[in-house]
């Protein structure tokens, strides 16, 4: 019975199920909610241009849907990273600071253009260049500042300030889709894919290192399951 118990404890020294693999789980369809281009338009006519702030949400909402880019390199940004490129037509452009330390540069789409150029002039003309982009409200930092009268500190504005924004702008604007930080991303490359834009550009706006995670941003298959289902006439 020893020998037996010595077999037993050396055939437990490894997992005989190791070799075992289990179902391969495969995800075609991202979960990141997206908005439809008129709903992104009626968020953009919501907020306005009226104080600092409405300015600075404005024009954080639209480069995150016009450049395809992640919250956390939106809010990497400095004021220097917006500026133009005389030897391409003075044309407007953004620096990103991506995941993995990549810094990338977009052209501005033309209302991106419009509304990081009134935020600028609008709300960071005495600003440093080294001054962060998108900043906190003073309102932050000091409880007895109304929103709506607040300026803008020095402190950048972090990604849980950000999402609390989005979900107060949404909500005014009469959205109904529970928007994220990612819902703009997802909106942009989604609309850039339905107007005839390319996989591997897409791609290549994103920063993914693979075509397949772009895909899962595509939403243009939900409406088309949409479609379907309203051929059940009952």
């Amino acid at each position: 019975m020893l020998f037996d118990y010595l077999l037993v404890g050396q055939a437990m020294k490894t997992n005989p199920a190791a070799a075992v693999r289990g179902p391969k789980h495969s995800v075609a369809v991202g979960s990141t909610p997206i908005i439809s281009a008129e709903e992104a338009r009626q968020l953009f006519d919501s907020i306005g241009d009226a104080t600092p702030i409405a300015l600075r949400d404005r024009a954080l909402v639209a480069a995150m849907t016009f450049s395809f880019a992640r919250i956390s390199a939106m809010l990497n940004c400095r004021i220097r990273d917006y500026y133009y490129e005389s030897q391409r037509g003075h044309r407007a452009w953004l620096r990103l600071y991506e995941k993995g330390s990549k810094q990338t540069k977009m052209p501005l789409h033309h209302l991106l253009h419009d509304y990081l150029d009134a935020y600028v002039k609008g709300a960071c003309q005495d600003c440093d260049p080294d001054d962060w982009l998108f900043r906190a409200s003073e309102s932050k930092l000091r409880s007895d500042i109304p929103l709506r009268k607040s300026q803008l500190s020095k402190r950048p504005i972090s990604q849980s300030d950000a999402w609390n924004m989005l979900q107060r702008r949404a909500k005014k604007a009469g959205l109904m889709t529970h928007i994220t930080n990612h819902t703009f991303r997802a909106t942009g490359i989604t609309e850039y894919l339905r107007n005839g834009g390319k996989l591997e550009i897409a791609q290549k706006m994103a920063n993914h290192e693979s075509a397949r995670t772009t895909g899962l941003y595509d939403r243009r298959g939900d409406e088309l399951s949409l479609d379907e289902i309203e051929r059940i006439v009952i």
